[in-house]
This record gives structure tokens, C-alpha cells and sequence, in this order.
């Protein structure tokens, strides 16, 4: 399906052809932006007679902890390893906002909450996790790509009840240095306690996305806006 692009200093956006019947919210790792995963989207080979906006954003540029401090795109900042390390609560929430307003855009431009997925890879991930599960609409599902729960401890308690039964997609390379696949793994089973219904794939790869996820993608995200 062809696309037009559109650039702005705060995101990509393609626009497919035909008017679109749904959203994707794509959300980049720490240190890429919102064209990291623009050449996906053809790989995804989606129907002509499902025409999908894929929105990129970029992350605001902000010192990160575990880089010494260095600024670069993040959604949050990254104090330190491990499951015991201090999280930064205000960014994530700060970037859980900015994703709602691109929610609220689209639903203001007539795309349903009900065909809206909100996708991240690694820290987009996680942005993806926060978001999606407090979002007071239900939406049409999360795609988690190489990444883990954020702000666990707070999910039961502000989770939101129209996404109870939010379909999920978690993706995780078996060979992952950046995100280990146990965190992944450890994220699953937290969400599935909590009764979420996780469609959960791994792959030969390391931090990254590989042909056969792409694959799985796409069947996912038919499934769900079809």
C-alpha cells in the first residue's frame, strides 16, 4: 500500500492512500527517533482494504543516567540496571501523557479508540505498556517489542478496567544484552497474574527485530483492526 509522509518536528506520520479506518502509535528505543521504524511499515505488506496511519513519535531529547548523562531521545530516564533499580516515575508518566494527546488527535480525526494500537520497541516499549494499560478507553490492542513493565507495583491499582481484556503482543529476542528476554519474561507473567491475555513470541535475535517478528506482526495487527 503506498503512503504519503508527512514530517514535523515532533513526529513521522504516514498516511495511507485511502482514508485510514485505524492508528498505529509507534514508539522508538533510547537514543533513536520516530524514523527508526518507518521502513517497517512496507515490510508489513498490510491490505489495500485495511488502511492503517502509523504515527512515530519523537521522544524529547533529556540527560540519561546510565549514559553518563548524555542527552539524547529518551522517554524516560534510566538510573541504573537490574529489577531493584530506581525508575523515573515522572518521566514515564510525563511521556504516558504525550502519547494520550496523540490518542486524543486521532480520535478527534474519527479513528475509535477500538482501532487504535499502541506499539513501542525496548523504552517504546515500556511507554506502550504505561499508557495502553491506563488508558480509560479500550483500545485495539498494545505491541511490546523488547521491553519490560514499567512502574509494576502501581499497575493493579491504576489499570484501567476498559483494558482488562486488551489484547497484548510481546516480542522478545532469546539472545537480548539490553533487555534480557527473563525481563520480558518476568513482564509476561505479571500482566498474565493480573489476567491480560499475552500473545508471547521469541526469536534467535538479539535487541532488535528480525523478518520472522515482522511476520508475526502483521498477522497480529490484522487480527486486530481488521
Amino acid at each position: 500500500m503506498p503512503y504519503t509522509t508527512r514530517e514535523s518536528a515532533d513526529a513521522v506520520v504516514l498516511n495511507p492512500a485511502t482514508a485510514p479506518v485505524a492508528t498505529v502509535i509507534w514508539l522508538h528505543g533510547l537514543g533513536a527517533d520516530g524514523f527508526d521504524f518507518v521502513p517497517i511499515v512496507d515490510e508489513l505488506h498490510l491490505p489495500a482494504t485495511l488502511p492503517v496511519r502509523f504515527i512515530f513519535p519523537h521522544a524529547t531529547p533529556r540527560p540519561v543516567t546510565i549514559n553518563n548523562g548524555y542527552v539524547m531521545r529518551a522517554w524516560y530516564d534510566i538510573k541504573g540496571f537490574g529489577p531493584e533499580r530506581a525508575e523515573d516515575d515522572a518521566g514515564i508518566r510525563e511521556s504516558e501523557g504525550v502519547v494520550k494527546k496523540y490518542i486524543e488527535q486521532e480520535i478527534a480525526q474519527g479513528i475509535p479508540a477500538s482501532k487504535i494500537v499502541i506499539a513501542g520497541f525496548s523504552q517504546g516499549g515500556a511507554i506502550a505498556f504505561q499508557t495502553g494499560l491506563r488508558y480509560p478507553q479500550r483500545l485495539a490492542g498494545m505491541m511490546a517489542l523488547s521491553t519490560y513493565l514499567p512502574l509494576r507495583a502501581s499497575v493493579a491499582t491504576e489499570a484501567s478496567a476498559a483494558n482488562r481484556d486488551v489484547p497484548i503482543l510481546m516480542c522478545h529476542g532469546v539472545h537480548d544484552p539490553v533487555v534480557p528476554a527473563q525481563m520480558g519474561e518476568a513482564s509476561r507473567d505479571v500482566l498474565q497474574g493480573l489476567g491480560y491475555r499475552i500473545e508471547w513470541h521469541t526469536y534467535p535475535m538479539e535487541h532488535s527485530v528480525c523478518m520472522e517478528e515482522v511476520v508475526d506482526i502483521s498477522k497480529w495487527l490484522q487480527a486486530r483492526l481488521a
